[in-house]
């Protein structure tokens, strides 16, 4: 069944100006990813300013457990928007509605296991980081609560996949700036007001991701778009499940084995105590705000060549790889520039102790500009996901993000030198790494076919 022409709500990626289009799609994704990034970094500026330095490290110490899950369910979440994408750039709408429905069941599936298997997992993989006394009840008992209310996060997480699929990142980013407000008012509430310490900005967080779920649902249900939801379609069709998991699982894989690597980059940083934990946990939050846009360029390359690839214009597909990587690149070092100059109001934002201080602007500074390379590593793999070659972004990743990582890590503690320095620049190793390999792979694997498609192209 043909689609005649997209709805005002989704972005036609196929035609137009390229840089136009990945900008447009690109800057409400961005936008969006800073108040998501703004539900977990507000906890932390309340924990560490008004319960203390202990808090700090509890909350931060939890982010790469929150991660394992996550990130599983964020690469089904790239599966399915790749085989949507594609749909909507071939104009199938019937294949378009089944592969909404199947990600939606299976979504719904995921939801009830990942609660299960997350409240399992708090206290042994905190035992497996070697978490401090002084930090491991408040972070179990906060990583309970946020697993409890997980469901939120995960159907916002795929119900604006679904949106950025067709080209829709607007209203995501209104829901998320809706509830990132609201995440903050509940959070001072709850500490401040009713001085319910780390637990309150668990509850705060799951509310507010419980409203974005809300709307999300909402939207899809009752819009008279071309993705519409509908309850009494809602089933798992087989196939269309297989070709999701085909790109979605390498992606989620990769993704999840990271995280639970960085779990042992985090048992060697807790080595060192508190503060050191509590500046690497203020550190891994501007972090996270600097790789918005590769994350964001990353979504854009996915769905700009998922769209092309289906509606068969390769040039064009080519063309938006490049231009994605350029912006990518140039909007992270622009960003990099800026925090490395103002490392230590920037720290100080998460807490005034001098030595959290300390150690957080010592991470940055090493850190920040070898993020450049890892600007080409996120938008180049969104791209290759985008084609459907998700397996081999997967094994480069996991080879350098984890193995090289682990390696290096074992060997600089072991025999060269046991210092947060050190062991900080675990993070690059595997950046600068993965940066190398990946764009010899596309050289080599894909130069040839994207100069035959084009050349095809053009007649």
């Amino acid at each position: 069944m043909a689609l005649t022409r997209p709805k005002s709500t989704a972005r036609d990626m196929t035609s137009g100006s390229i840089i136009r289009q990945i900008i447009l799609f690109s800057l409400p994704l961005m936008l969006g990813n800073v108040f998501q990034m703004l539900y977990n970094t507000v906890d932390s500026i309340v924990v560490g300013n008004y319960v203390g330095k202990e808090a700090l490290a509890a909350v931060g110490s939890t982010t790469m457990i929150v991660n394992m899950l996550v990130f599983f369910f964020n690469g089904f979440s790239v599966g399915a928007g790749v085989v949507i994408g594609q749909h909507f750039g071939a104009r199938d709408l019937e294949r378009l509605h089944t592969a909404v429905e199947t990600t939606m069941a299976m979504t719904f599936a995921l939801c009830a296991a990942f609660t299960v298997i997350g409240v399992a997992c708090v206290r042994p993989m905190l035992h497996l980081m070697n978490t401090p006394e002084d930090v491991f009840d408040g972070a179990a008992s906060y990583l309970t609560i946020y697993f409890l209310g997980i469901t939120g996060l995960l159907i916002y997480n795929i119900g604006s996949g679904i949106l950025r699929a067709v080209g829709d990142t607007t209203r995501p980013l209104m829901f998320l700036i809706l509830t990132s407000l609201l995440n903050i008012a509940l959070d001072l509430l709850f500490v401040l007001g009713f001085r319910m310490g780390i637990d309150g900005v668990a509850y705060a967080t799951i509310l507010s991701q419980l409203v974005s779920a809300v709307l999300t649902l909402r939207l899809l249900t009752t819009t008279k778009d071309i993705y519409r939801l509908s309850w009494k379609d809602l089933r798992i069709n087989g196939p269309v499940l297989r070709r999701i998991f085909a790109v979605g699982l390498p992606a989620a894989i990769q993704s999840v084995i990271t995280a639970f690597s960085n779990i042992f980059v985090q048992s060697y940083v807790n080595f060192f105590g508190s503060s050191c934990m509590a500046g690497w946990s203020s550190y891994n939050k501007l972090d996270g705000f600097i790789m918005l846009p590769m994350q964001s360029t990353a979504m854009a390359a996915t769905t700009f060549v998922s769209q092309n690839i289906g509606a068969k214009q390769y040039a064009r597909a080519n063309r938006g790889t490049r231009d994605t990587i350029l912006l990518s690149v140039g909007i992270t070092g622009l960003i990099a520039v800026a925090l490395v100059i103002f490392a230590e109001p920037a720290v100080r934002l998460f807490s005034k102790d001098e030595s959290v201080i300390e150690f957080g602007a010592l991470f940055l500074r090493a850190n920040t500009f070898f993020l450049l390379c890892n600007a080409v590593n996120h938008t180049l793999a969104g791209a290759l996901r985008g084609r459907g070659d998700s397996r081999a972004p997967m094994l480069i990743m996991l080879g350098c993000f984890v193995a090289l990582r682990q390696v290096y890590l074992f060997v600089v503690t072991h025999f060269i030198s046991n210092t947060p320095l050190l062991v900080g620049l675990g993070y690059p190793v595997g950046w600068v790494s993965c940066c190398v390999i990946e764009v010899s792979y596309y050289l080599i694997r894909w130069g040839r076919k994207v100069s035959a498609e084009s050349m095809a192209e053009r007649g």
